[in-house]
């Protein structure tokens, strides 16, 4: 089989979907590929047809021209899709299963997979630990913003769904799973959200959002999402979160109006190192929330920090921030017992159980981030209105699978 249509990044501000070479169990050299990496064969991975794939904020850093990425870099990493190839290795998996792709690519073999600390994977990016599709100096695995897509150590990686009906009807809910609900989720568990909390999430993209629908599934007393886009906090309350408009009033006046009181029990950081000052017009400043949750979180709170902070960003507004280096007020954070969690979700430890939470509608995740299906072909687009700051997480269709498929 040749030909496969894919999302590819060109240049800052650009993507094209472009024609590649059809998947095989094998990593070639390409844009981005690891040297050490061309040439691994894959026996224990599947190739996938796409059915739904996903625009994250993470990919719009790169289209930013905010990473190093080189041109040419296929894009994706949240992949759900049915197996059509599967290699001599694979044991527990097979044709016509449809499966959901964590964004973390993990051996299952290595001392942290082991660990369940998928995220940093020691075996599969010769680079440093952990590895994701599409992503720059993640090992240079094709990404899944494609037609096909092929996925390693494929009994380890994709979660199965138990009826392949029902996971077609379910769809546009259950392709989260591959990233932003986990990834929300890991956030508002690693602050500490228990029955009963107050949260306070910084960011209304979906990540942020999927991080407030998450605290209300782990039974948060109130959910507070702030922002500066009127149309995403508008879907924050859309599904019971109260919210702060950061162009007007400080977070603190803002979240004593709706407490009482002008702190947390806990945050989540939803937005990372493209953050800026608070007020409208604010210029570029990295440590922003990162400092404001410091301030905003009770003593002895914790902060779950989902969103991406990058150790090369060329677009840095001053030296310090070009590799990474924030002036973070930590001595704050430690006068104040702040707990602090970052990295890559380990999506393992919690797709399962979320992927429940779906099945039995505990939970409507594809609501709650507004998610929007278009077809691969209108891809740059997607990039362009998510860029201007839509509130809407784009789902690409490859195959039409999601054809006049809706939140609910």
């Amino acid at each position: 089989m040749s030909g496969n249509r894919a999302v590819a990044y060109l240049k800052p501000g650009t993507v094209e979907v472009r024609t590649i070479e059809h998947p095989t169990l094998e990593l070639k050299d390409g844009p981005g590929v690891a040297p050490r990496n061309v040439g691994r064969t894959c026996r224990h991975g599947v190739i996938l047809k796409v059915l739904a794939t996903n625009i994250c904020g993470s990919d719009q850093h790169m289209v930013r021209g905010r990473t190093t990425a080189p041109e040419g870099l296929v894009l994706g990493h949240e992949i759900t899709g049915e197996i059509v190839e599967k290699g001599p290795d694979v044991e527990f998996l097979d044709v016509g299963d449809i499966v959901s792709v964590p964004f973390n690519i993990a051996c299952g073999r290595c001392r942290n997979c082991k660990e369940r600390k998928t995220g940093i994977c020691l075996n599969v990016n010769p680079a440093r630990p952990g590895a994701a599709y599409g992503y720059v100096d993640m090992g240079g695995w094709v990404g899944g913003q494609a037609e096909y897509a092929m996925i390693p150590y494929a009994d380890f990686n994709a979660l199965r769904f138990p009826d392949a009906d029902q996971a077609r009807e379910k769809l546009l809910d259950l392709t989260m799973l591959s990233d932003i609900f986990p990834t929300g989720f890991h956030g508002a568990v690693t602050a500490g959200t228990k029955v009963g909390s107050t949260v306070y999430v910084a960011g209304a993209g979906p990540v942020g959002l999927a991080a407030a629908a998450s605290a209300q599934l782990l039974g948060a007393a109130v959910v507070i999402v702030g922002d500066m886009n009127s149309e995403r906090l508008a879907q924050a309350r859309s599904f019971g979160c109260e919210t702060v408009d950061l162009t007007r009033g400080t977070v603190e006046e803002q979240v004593a109006e709706i407490l009482g009181v002008p702190e947390v029990d806990a945050a989540v950081d939803a937005v990372g190192f493209e953050a800026r000052a608070h007020g409208p017009d604010a210029p570029e400043a990295p440590a922003t929330v990162l400092n404001s949750l410091m301030g905003l979180t009770a003593a002895g709170g914790a902060l779950g920090i989902p969103g991406l902070y990058v150790t090369d960003d060329p677009g840095g507004v001053d030296q310090d921030a070009r590799t990474g280096t924030l002036k973070v007020r930590l001595g704050l954070g430690w006068a104040k017992s702040h707990r602090f969690t970052t990295g890559q979700c380990p999506v393992m430890q919690y797709h399962r159980g979320l992927m429940m939470a779906i099945l039995h509608e505990r939970v409507h995740i594809a609501k709650a981030v507004n998610a929007t299906v278009i077809g691969i072909e209108d891809a740059p687009r997607g990039y362009a209105e998510f860029d201007q700051g839509a509130s809407r997480k784009y789902v690409l269709d490859p195959h039409g699978a999601l054809s006049g498929a809706r939140p609910v």
